[in-house]
């Protein structure tokens, strides 16, 4: 592999103009197709062979009218302080806003809440359902407007009016410059670490791109595919941070292969062949690990999992082609000017001694030796060092900590946002609360039960006896009259249980009406079916546990595989696993300090405290598993490549870290950064993913990869890279090291063998010293 990617790197830097213009050409056409397409779907919530679903597709296709997926509001009215709803003058105001409410071409019906018996007992409260003929999203301005005119008239009247519902404007807040924040604070980082504006402006310039073309693709494909909103965001999410570190990792390697002595060209082409392996296999983990949601059997994390997995694939293709070509532009002065000064300095000296450039020096070769005893250890080699001395240590402090600041998440309460964790100051959460105290805590999670008859008999009845027997249950506290569809053969009855629909309660009332429905559809006839939003809820999180265990498999197998194709290990990729597990069970435990249990909430910007959400672990563990084998590749190669030249195992970690700590670090802070700023972002979901990936990406590029790995490879020795002979001949040698390459371009016999055989001797006589000291 790396050979090819060798000459794939030389031609795109050859080839540049045409590379570059192919790439912008495809940004324009798909940005293009993007802007003409319709606007996306909004976020669809279906979930195939559940029984909230099936429950749910059979009033779609039998009750329109209860199925219907216009948007809803709910304005719930109280009367001032010492008076009824129910007195003339207060029942005369609500009639005229049930009139207001009515007017508008979007509107659907209003439900008078005196008729429908939407009148708390006590005679304070009662609210009106509103019903819209089109899905929230496609609102109109107008529409939002009079439902907001229609309730200030009645609140100016001395009345409490609160509004609940899809149909209400969320309020906006700051938003929508997540990626902005990201790419700045990424900018700074890349200056200080490349010390150029030219080489920090090229993995950003490429991410961009990257990220221009996969977003504009799912917007061009979202009307045809029904990608919403959120699969873009996702996608931004993920794209931008892989495609900032890939094309800093090769643009890192040309720098130091440039530093060497090599031309610009042969730079580019090795960089890109050893680089560039890393990659490819590090793109390949994230993909496996995104597409592997589809497992899950949930449309919306499918969708959201692989148009995600596309993204990285682009960022990985740009990094082999446009980088190389944007190389070639750049030449030379992507090194720093000091850099480039010595570069010359070393140039003139050379050719005053007359020696001749055979081109083919191995990287330090190009340095004497009494420059090299001269140059001081940068923070990578020091910190390497230090672990290999207190290997134990650093290992009991990185799994003790890790584990401590895991212990939150043995207390995750898993569930879906609803407006019961809104901001206390919203309109919705205000609404839900006045609902909670008139009403009861389950009025805000009523149950469907749905009663099929199949057309063999009469629904009412069947309904009737249903109802009866569900009214028994422990934990019920109403079921109301069946409302029947016109042919007669299937009936809705409401279920308000007596907690609310976050409560585990509830949760085991659903279990409860669904373990006596196969007695009620014997003595019925007909089949029971539980859904609405909260039976939802907790088929989805039953959905995701049962999916857990088989993804986790699927994932990590083939992760693994892969790194056992990278490193020609077994230890290797079981280490990196393991790390793995570590560093999203505290992660995990840090959302739940924060959005669970209220930690830091208002630093991380949380307006209420509450479960998490449902698909938070699984989606964790599919992200972060991909990001987190990044560093294990990228930083573990760098040690490989050392060790199948000949390092010592203590000396081919401090190699890693001597050529791959810095930039692993500054990889990490920027991936930090692009996550972190989606934190800012108002939806529930984003500011959760967005922090919960900054923070584990945190855990593991900085405390697993920095520190537990270099203390495990210093315990391992060799053993760390040991491989069955047997499985050694079976698996194909990818040569992402670039053993191969590096023979092919230095044969054996010529002088630059010579001194690179020297050099290395020197070389790891001289880092070993410490060590052994």
């Amino acid at each position: 592999m790396a050979t090819f990617l060798y000459k794939l790197g030389r031609l795109s830097f050859r080839r540049r103009r045409y590379v570059a213009l192919l790439w912008v050409l495809l940004l324009g056409g798909i940005g293009y197709a993007s802007s003409a397409a319709p606007a996306p779907p909004a976020d669809s919530f279906s979930m195939p062979g559940t029984d909230s679903q099936k429950a749910f597709d059979l009033l779609d296709e039998r009750f329109p009218a209860a199925s219907a997926e216009g948007a809803t509001a709910r304005v719930v009215i109280r009367a001032p302080e010492g008076e009824k709803i129910t007195d003339p003058a207060a029942k005369a105001e609500v009639d005229q806003l049930v009139a207001a409410l009515g007017k508008g071409a979007q509107v659907a019906g209003v439900a008078d809440p005196y008729k429908a018996n939407a009148v708390s007992k006590d005679g304070t409260t009662a609210y009106a359902s509103v019903t819209y003929k089109v899905i929230s999203t496609e609102l109109t301005d107008k529409t939002h407007d009079a439902l907001t005119d229609a309730t200030d008239k009645t609140r100016a009247e001395g009345f409490t009016v609160e509004t609940g519902g899809d149909a209400v404007q969320a309020e906006q807040e700051m938003g929508g410059s997540a990626e902005l924040i990201g790419i700045a604070v990424s900018a700074v980082v890349l200056v200080i670490t490349f010390g150029s504006l030219i080489a920090a402006g090229l993995p950003l310039l490429t991410a961009i791109i990257g990220v221009g073309i996969g977003v504009s693709g799912i917007a061009a494909l979202g009307s045809v595919l029904n990608l919403s909103g959120t699969t873009s965001t996702l996608a931004m999410m993920i794209g931008l941070a892989v495609g900032i570190d890939y094309a800093l990792f090769i643009v890192s390697r040309y720098r130091a292969e440039i530093a060497e002595g090599r031309e610009p060209e042969e730079a580019a082409g090795r960089a890109t062949g050893t680089a560039g392996s890393a990659v490819v296999f590090a793109g390949l983990t994230v993909i496996v690990a995104l597409a592997g949601l589809s497992v899950v059997n949930i449309p919306m994390l499918t969708k959201m999992g692989l148009a995600a997995a596309a993204t990285v694939a682009i960022a990985v293709l740009i990094a082999l082609t446009m980088i190389p070509a944007l190389l070639g532009f750049a030449g030379k002065r992507a090194l720093r000017r000091k850099d480039r000064k010595n570069l010359r300095s070393r140039a003139d000296s050379k050719d005053s001694k007359g020696s001749k450039d055979w081109g083919l020096t191995k990287p330090g070769a190009a340095h004497s030796t009494e420059d090299a005893r001269k140059t001081k250890p940068n923070l990578g080699t020091r910190w390497a060092r230090l672990v290999l001395r207190r290997p134990v240590t650093v290992l009991l402090i990185g799994v003790l900590g890790l584990g401590a600041v895991a212990v939150p998440a043995t207390s995750l309460e898993l569930g879906l946002p609803d407006e019961g964790t809104s901001a206390p100051d919203t309109t919705q959460r205000k609404a839900y609360d006045l609902l909670s105290e008139s009403f009861g805590a389950g009025f805000n999670g009523p149950l469907m039960v749905t009663v099929d008859t199949g057309g063999t008999k009469d629904a009412a009845a069947a309904a009737k006896t249903v109802g009866t027997s569900l009214a028994k249950v422990d934990g019920v506290a109403a079921v109301t009259p069946a409302s029947v569809n016109p042919a007669g053969d299937t009936a809705i009855i409401t279920v308000v249980p007596t907690t609310g629909p976050s409560d585990h309660r509830t949760e085991e009332l659903v279990k409860t009406i669904r373990s006596e429905a196969s007695g009620l559809e014997a003595d019925t006839e007909s089949d029971v079916l539980v859904t609405g939003q909260t039976a939802m809820t907790i088929d989805f999180s039953q959905t995701l546990d049962d999916a857990l265990l088989p993804y986790l498999g699927l994932v990590v197998g083939l992760a693994f595989l892969l790194l056992m194709l990278v490193f020609r290990s077994v230890l290797v990729p079981l280490k990196a696993a393991l790390g793995f597990l570590l560093s999203v069970a505290a992660a995990l435990g840090a959302v739940v300090a924060v959005f669970q249990w209220g930690w830091l909430a208002d630093v991380v910007g949380v307006d209420q405290p509450g479960p998490i959400m449902s698909m938070m672990p699984i989606f964790m563990i599919g992200v972060v598993f991909g990001l987190a084998m990044d560093y294990e590749v990228f930083l573990v190669t760098r040690m490989r490549e050392a060790y199948v030249h000949g390092a010592r195992p203590a000396e081919a970690v401090v190699t890693g870290f001597k050529h791959g700590g810095r930039v692993v670090g500054a990889a990490a802070v920027i991936m930090i950064s692009v996550f972190s700023g989606f934190i800012m972002e108002n939806d529930d979901m984003i500011k959760m993913m967005g922090f919960g990936l900054a923070i584990a990406v945190f855990f593991d590029a900085f405390v697993v990869r920095m520190a537990i790995v270099p203390a495990v490879l210093a315990l391992l020795g060799k053993s760390a890279w040991w491989l069955p002979r047997w499985l050694d001949k079976l698996l194909p040698n990818m040569d992402v090291e670039g053993e191969k390459l590096h023979k092919s371009l230095t044969p054996a016999s010529s002088p630059a063998a010579e001194d690179e055989r020297e050099d290395r001797d020197n070389d790891e006589d001289r880092e070993l010293e410490p060590v052994r000291g």
